[in-house]
């Protein structure tokens, strides 16, 4: 049985490996403990942080979120900040995302979040790393947004956002007998979800595909116009049902869908042969499918929180000392 699969009920697979998430439980609640008696630091970087993680394993729709809370906080005129560990890339050390960074390099998230918002963005294997780069290389950044690092203690923050998508909390077990990697419920900041059926109380969020697909130069290409063309799609992320099931929606009907591991990096991969067909994918793919496929065409995702969540956000930020709001 699928582990996913095996996470959403407390069926045998959950409870063979229940004993398990015992001991994972307990060191999780050591190293806690740890942090909260000073014994291992918790550093603050000076400035407001906003970790935008999970409690879940798994892609929960974490970086829409982080690009929406950027964009969010540069209309109110901040100067943001974007921290990463960078999943899956090929490096280990501390650098700086530029906008011709090689996504095998920096990571596809990192890369499409500097991409996207035009912020600054670096990665390290510890978010304090990252964090202390930005700021001697950005003194002049307000706040800083960490993608994922909810479990991170190392770095102090100030707000925490918790992303849920349809799966909840699964069968409410830790990891390995459920999907937790921490205890749910717990403190936080805000709870937004990033699914069509929230499985309880938080914000909620729309997402759509953009109107406008993208080719590699920028140039847009009417979603409308490819109704009638002969379609491929492929995506590499935590749901690609998801995605087709978007394009669907729109209308819209691939000939083939070939869905890969979440963050492939398209470095072996073949496309389909050429018949004449437009190949489809998600941004975030074609930061490296380009790459091997220059004529497949973006298709960005609209993610939009309620209004109530952007401000209880900054809410939460007005209130913190020393921060003035825009």
């Amino acid at each position: 049985m699928d582990l996913q699969r095996a996470w959403l009920q407390r069926g045998v697979l959950a409870g063979l490996l229940w004993p398990l998430s015992l001991l994972y439980g307990a060191l999780a609640a050591v190293r806690s403990a740890l942090y909260g008696l000073g014994i291992l630091a918790t550093e603050s970087v000076g400035v407001p942080v906003i970790v935008v993680g999970n409690v879940i394993a798994g892609g929960s729709g974490k970086t829409p979120v982080v690009m929406a809370v950027v964009r969010h906080l540069q209309a109110r005129g901040l100067k943001v900040g974007v921290v990463s560990r960078g999943y899956g890339r090929a490096t280990d050390d501390c650098r700086e995302v530029h906008e011709d960074s090689d996504p095998r390099e920096v990571g596809d998230e990192p890369a499409l979040i500097r991409r996207s918002t035009g912020t600054p963005v670096f990665v390290a294997r510890r978010r304090i790393e990252a964090a202390r780069a930005l700021l001697a290389r950005h003194p002049g950044t307000q706040c800083i947004v960490s993608d994922d690092g909810l479990q991170h203690l190392a770095l102090a923050r100030d707000v925490e956002i918790c992303v849920f998508d349809d799966r909840g909390t699964g069968n409410g077990w830790l990891l390995p007998a459920g999907p937790l990697r921490e205890r749910w419920p717990r403190r936080c900041d805000l709870v937004l979800h990033t699914g069509m059926r929230p499985a309880f109380a938080g914000f909620s969020a729309r997402r759509s595909l953009a109107e406008q697909a993208l080719r590699l130069d920028g140039t847009p290409v009417p979603l409308a116009s490819l109704a009638e063309r002969p379609l491929v799609a492929v995506a590499a992320i935590a749901k690609p049902e998801a995605f087709f099931q978007m394009l669907r929606e729109r209308g819209l009907q691939p000939q083939q869908c070939i869905g890969l591991p979440d963050h492939h990096d398209f470095t072996d991969w073949q496309p389909p042969p050429d018949t004449g067909y437009t190949l489809l994918c998600t941004e975030k793919d074609a930061l490296k499918l380009w790459r091997r496929a220059p004529d497949a065409l973006a298709l960005p995702l609209l993610f939009e929180p309620e209004p109530a969540f952007f401000r209880a956000l900054d809410a939460k930020l007005s209130s913190l000392d020393g921060h003035q709001a825009a």
